[in-house]
């Protein structure tokens, strides 16, 4: 008895100070080094992960008509091959007073007959306006055989935050009157991830039903940059690239002088109890991995259930960048499968 005491007072002993604890830790310098193509992904995938660093990823216009140009309704690149490739169609529609598009398969399961999904696109807040929206609704649409409303809201400069989350709110009291909440779920990728999230944060802060799930993408869910893959996965991902760049420009023209650490704009400091089943989609090279992770964390320490899923070598929404790639299935069945589990019928 008296060795084993002896034992622990000389560990409490050696004990380093609160204060050496506490310190700050050292950053660390990384060597400069060749990053290659992982060969654990499909060749579509491959080809994706070996293309060059977004061109532009740096360059924001510098003029309001500049910004407009950017901003404006598209009709997008091959979306009737996409849709006729899917087996869907696309109906534009007004939702409370905002532009939608629903997307229809063309085949419906009984299981989702009375179900509806809510779709908000990305684009950093002001790209993907207009058809162009479409693109992900049509991938969800297609592999989950699921109805998709799209919401197209107003984007910057002409319409600055709150407009787009205003938008997105009207499309979901709108919805309320489509389909029963807890046969619906609110999806999106990037800017259409946090929107989804803050979405999600203003139906609390309303008093209106909750969706029974949702599916936040890679979301932009701190516009300050805070997060460590800002800098581990600088130059690595090749959609976005780097921090303070072309995408926080528009970021910052959404915001248009409000705080940044506002959770209806970076939802990632909102109180997530209560939310829905939440399934969180990101890659390994992604820029805003450490977003998407946060926000798993933020869900799982308010007791919510939620799914984190890390594609291999992804950049920055890459699991929607090619309709023909393996991976882009499986991230769309992913979502399907984990909709089908917790909506209702």
């Amino acid at each position: 008895m008296g060795f084993a005491f002896a034992a622990v007072a000389i560990i409490v002993l050696v004990v380093p100070e609160a204060s050496t604890q506490t310190a700050a830790p050292d950053s660390r310098n990384v060597p400069a080094r060749t990053v290659p193509v992982p060969n654990t992904v499909s060749p579509e995938m491959q080809a994706l992960i070996a293309a060059p660093l977004s061109a532009n990823w740096n360059v924001a216009p510098k003029s309001v008509d500049e910004w407009r140009t950017l901003s404006a309704a598209s009709a997008g690149r091959g979306l009737p091959a996409l849709r006729e490739r899917f087996g869907v169609k696309t109906e534009a529609l007004t939702v409370n007073g905002v532009n939608a598009f629903m997307v229809t398969p063309q085949a419906v399961p009984p299981e989702n007959r009375n179900r509806l999904l809510i779709h908000v696109h990305g684009g950093c807040y002001v790209l993907s306006g207009g058809e162009a929206a479409t693109t992900e609704a049509i991938y969800m649409a297609g592999f989950g055989h699921f109805k998709v409303l799209s919401i197209d809201y107003r984007r910057p400069p002409d319409a600055p935050y709150p407009a787009a989350l205003d938008d997105g709110m009207a499309v979901w009291k709108g919805a309320l009157k489509m389909a029963d909440p807890k046969n619906m779920a609110i999806f999106g990728t990037s800017a259409g991830g946090a929107l989804t999230l803050s979405m999600v944060l203003r139906a609390k802060q309303e008093g209106l039903p909750l969706p029974g799930a949702i599916g936040p993408g890679t979301p932009m869910s701190d516009l300050t940059g805070t997060g460590d893959s800002f800098s581990t996965n600088f130059m690595v991902d090749n959609v976005l690239v780097g921090p303070d760049g072309r995408c926080d420009a528009m970021a910052r023209l959404y915001a248009n002088g409000h705080d940044l650490k506002d959770p209806m704009l970076s939802p990632v400091y909102g109180d997530m109890h209560g939310f829905p089943p939440t399934i969180l989609t990101t890659g390994t090279r992604d820029l805003l991995l450490s977003n998407t992770v946060r926000v798993h964390r933020k869900l799982r320490q308010a007791g919510v259930e939620a799914e984190l899923h890390v594609y291999e070598g992804q950049s920055h929404a890459q699991y929607m960048r090619d309709g023909s790639a393996p991976e882009t299935k499986e991230a769309f069945e992913e979502l399907a499968r984990f909709f089908g589990k917790h909506l209702g019928k």
